[in-house]
């Protein structure tokens, strides 16, 4: 039995969803409501006799795991990690020798942390003035020290070394988990600390702060990479702002880790930070996991404006929508926090689209009447805009510089056209309208429920082809069951296990929607999915086959151009046809 199969076997899933959503019994599941999607009628469903679990809000499911790495924006390996902790399965017995000595190695770092951070807490409250800087100047109540870990850092030299050194660790380990500097002494010396950690909670690092305003140095100084802490991935603050980002539907990105603390303080919960260096595509990327709605906090300087600028291709290439936030009368969120929280609880409620955002900022710093001043906002804006994908956006921006700018929309568009060709875009746009398509083509997934229980269906679905059926898992079962008509029973056949668990939510979508209908039902909801799906290849189609044609189009391609308008008259007229069938 491999890690995977040990930790599955060791915990109810019904006993680790509970954790996170109230469940009470339906029959042989058990429901309750989605904690993706603001419901009020339960929707989501849990199968402990298939080990399984389905939204039908928002056509989410699979296994534990997939459950963890979901409500805890998490990968794979986190997921596996924190479920073993629950479990108490040691991963590294699963491990080759290499692995088990990383994984040791990483263990024993993360121990030192923890302890680390322990002991900055408690030199904090032996300390009066470190007490008084944390409570009375920066204002941060007790409920905030204890969830960000903030302590204090004792100025002599090797106070955490020895104190670790006492609790049995090596020198090499406290300097392998980024506690000891250069100069062979405690990394932090007299500095307010303020714990760094991974998604689950854990201590990975530390960053900290000077409080004595006289002293020499840098304001803030970071824990260096480590075994367990990489900057150009960890999130800071996601682990205290998960659940507020999942409920509100959108996460804030600010710069400081102050403004972050300051926010949570007053109870505006779905922010977070970079931890001192530029937003990268794993930092999205995991915000991606919990939602698609990212609002920058960045300032309107150059270095705000050329942060956003890097954002956004990011964001496109990731998936995920950007806004910026913007306000007047302070220098960054903690400083307004401190006015008035409810200036910033107003402001990250009116975030403005990042492209259009930098729109107004290039239009700000240029003479927008003279032809100098035109030329550098678009080059500007069409930098941006030409990373841009969708057409309707395109568009739409195109819009906002004509106005500012008084140059006519057909001249700004030929203009773009030297940044990134048409073709490359179209075909971007192409690409991500098919590969979006999980939720829009879900109800795919009902056919083969009806074909895995109800041979009666065959008939019917058969009329399908294998290129109507859109994803590797659902092809693969689709081909099977056509091969084995209503086949699947308890146990998953040999030749699908690889994709058992995508298996066994078809079985249980079966189980909660077709259960309780009668054969006739069962053909005549065949009849109709059939139909539906076979409309929407057709609409796929057209849609191909439409941006296409401007392709050609805008090539002067006559031979492709003609050839693909009679494509594309021929499947108007075999829509046409269909649909006057159907009618009859």
């Amino acid at each position: 039995m491999d890690a995977k199969e040990e930790v599955r076997s060791r915990l109810n899933i019904e006993d680790v969803i509970g954790e996170y959503v109230v469940l009470k019994r339906a029959g042989r599941s058990w429901k309750g409501l989605s904690p993706f999607s603001g419901e009020k009628t339960p929707s989501f469903f849990v199968s402990p006799e298939k080990q399984i679990w389905h939204d039908f809000s928002s056509n989410k499911g699979g296994d534990v795991f997939s459950f963890v790495m979901e409500v805890e924006g998490l990968e794979f390996r986190g997921a596996l990690e924190l479920l073993a902790r629950k479990a108490g399965v040691d991963l590294s017995m699963y491990e080759g020798q290499g692995s088990q000595d990383m994984s040791r190695k990483k263990a024993q770092l993360l121990k030192a942390l923890d302890l680390a951070a322990t002991f900055y807490q408690r030199m904090m409250l032996a300390d009066e003035v470190a007490l008084a800087y944390v409570s009375r100047e920066r204002g941060l109540d007790r409920q905030v020290v204890h969830d960000f870990k903030i302590g204090y850092a004792p100025g002599n030299g090797d106070a955490l070394t020895k104190f670790l050194l006492n609790k049995g660790f090596s020198r090499d380990d406290i300097k392998a988990a980024g506690l000891i500097g250069s100069r062979g002494t405690d990394m932090f010396r007299n500095r307010m600390t303020v714990g760094l950690a991974d998604a689950s909670g854990q201590t990975i690092g530390f960053t900290a702060r000077l409080i004595d305003k006289d002293a020499v140095g840098p304001k803030y100084i970071n824990t260096p990479q480590t075994l367990v802490y990489d900057k150009g991935r960890h999130v800071f603050g996601l682990h205290l702002a998960k659940e507020a980002i999942r409920k509100a539907d959108f996460a804030v990105v600010v710069e400081g880790n102050m403004d972050v603390i300051s926010s949570h303080q007053v109870g505006v919960r779905q922010v977070v930070a970079t931890a001192g260096t530029a937003l990268t595509e794993a930092h999205l990327k995991a915000l991606s996991r919990l939602t698609h709605n990212i609002r920058l906090s960045f300032d309107g300087d150059r270095a705000g404006i050329a942060a956003t600028e890097r954002a956004i291709p990011i964001a496109q290439a990731v998936g995920v929508d950007l806004s910026v936030i913007s306000y007047d009368g302070a220098k960054d969120p903690d400083e307004l926090i401190k006015k008035d929280p409810r200036l910033w609880a107003a402001a990250i409620s009116q975030p403005q689209p990042a492209l259009e955002w930098l729109i107004e900022q290039y239009a700000a710093r240029v003479d927008v009447s003279s032809a100098a001043g035109k030329r550098e906002l678009t080059n500007s804006a069409f930098a941006v805009l030409s990373k841009v994908s969708d057409p309707i956006e395109r568009e739409h921006y195109i819009k906002q510089i004509a106005s500012k700018t008084d140059i006519g929309e057909a001249a700004l568009s030929d203009r773009l056209e030297q940044f990134d060709s048409p073709q490359a875009v179209r075909l971007k746009h192409v690409r991500a309208t098919l590969d979006n398509s999980k939720d829009e083509f879900a109800h795919q997934d009902y056919i083969l429920a009806l074909m895995a229980v109800d041979s009666a269906v065959y008939d019917v679905a058969k009329k399908l082809t294998l290129d109507e059926i859109v994803g590797d898992e659902r092809k693969r079962m689709f081909a099977y069951l056509i091969e084995h008509p209503a086949s699947i029973g308890e146990q998953v056949p040999e030749v699908l296990k690889d994709i058992e668990t995508y298996v066994k939510i078809v079985l249980f979508k079966a189980e909660a929607r077709y259960e309780d209908l009668d054969g006739q039902d069962r053909l005549v909801e065949a009849v109709k999915l059939v139909r539906q799906i076979k409309e929407q290849k057709v609409k796929q189609n057209k849609l191909r086959l439409t941006l296409s044609l401007r392709d050609a189009e805008s090539r002067h391609d006559e031979q492709e151009t003609a050839r693909l308008t009679s494509e594309l008259n021929d499947l108007i007229k075999e829509e046409a046809r269909a649909n006057r069938s159907h009618k009859r």
